[in-house]
C-alpha cells in the first residue's frame, strides 16, 4: 500500500514541476523556467549562500536572482547553515505544488537539473538556461523551511 500511495503522489508532480531525474522517470518537456544549461555557454555565475540565523529564519543570500532570457549562468550553492537544505527553480505554482508533496514525503529524493539538496557544509552547482522572460521563484521545499523565510525571486528580463 506505502508503494502505492508514492506512486501516486510522485505521479501528481511528474508534469513540469521538475526538469528530469527521481520523481516518476523526469520529464521530457521543456519547462517556463528555462532548460539545463551547456557549461561551455555560461555567461555569469551566480553565488548563493543558504543558512539558518540565530532567530529561526532560514534564508537564501542573495534572495533575489537577475538574468536575461536565452543567458546561461552557473548558480554556485553552498549550504552554509547547519542542517540540510535544498535549493528548487521553477514556476511559483509549480514550487508551490511541490512543497505540498514534500510535506507529505519529507525525505524525497531529488536528481533533477532544476534543483540540488546539500548538507550542512556541502557545495554543488546548477547549470541553466533562462528560455523565458518573467518571474520565476527559488525554494527550499524541506518542510518548515520554506516558511521560515527560505525563498527568493528570479527576474528574467527579456532582452
Amino acid at each position: 500500500m506505502k508503494i502505492h500511495t508514492l506512486a501516486l503522489a510522485l505521479a501528481a508532480i511528474a508534469g513540469p514541476a521538475l526538469a528530469s531525474g527521481s520523481h516518476a522517470g523526469g520529464h521530457g518537456e521543456k519547462m517556463a523556467v528555462g532548460e539545463p544549461g551547456d557549461k561551455s555557454k555560461v555567461t555569469q555565475t551566480i553565488r548563493v549562500s543558504m543558512k539558518e540565523t540565530e532567530d529561526g529564519k532560514m534564508l537564501f543570500q542573495p534572495a533575489v536572482i537577475k538574468v536575461r532570457k536565452d543567458q546561461t549562468v552557473k548558480i554556485s550553492i553552498k549550504n552554509a547553515g547547519q542542517s540540510d537544505h535544498e535549493f528548487v527553480l521553477d514556476q511559483e505554482d509549480k514550487i508551490l505544488e511541490h512543497k505540498k508533496v514534500m510535506e507529505k514525503f519529507p525525505e524525497m529524493e531529488h536528481a533533477d537539473a532544476n534543483s540540488l539538496r546539500l548538507t550542512a557544509g556541502q557545495s554543488g552547482e546548477i547549470v541553466w538556461k533562462f528560455t523565458t522572460g518573467g518571474e520565476f521563484k527559488f525554494a527550499c521545499l524541506i518542510p518548515g523551511h520554506y516558511e521560515a523565510g527560505m525563498h527568493g525571486d528570479v527576474s528574467v528580463a527579456a532582452e
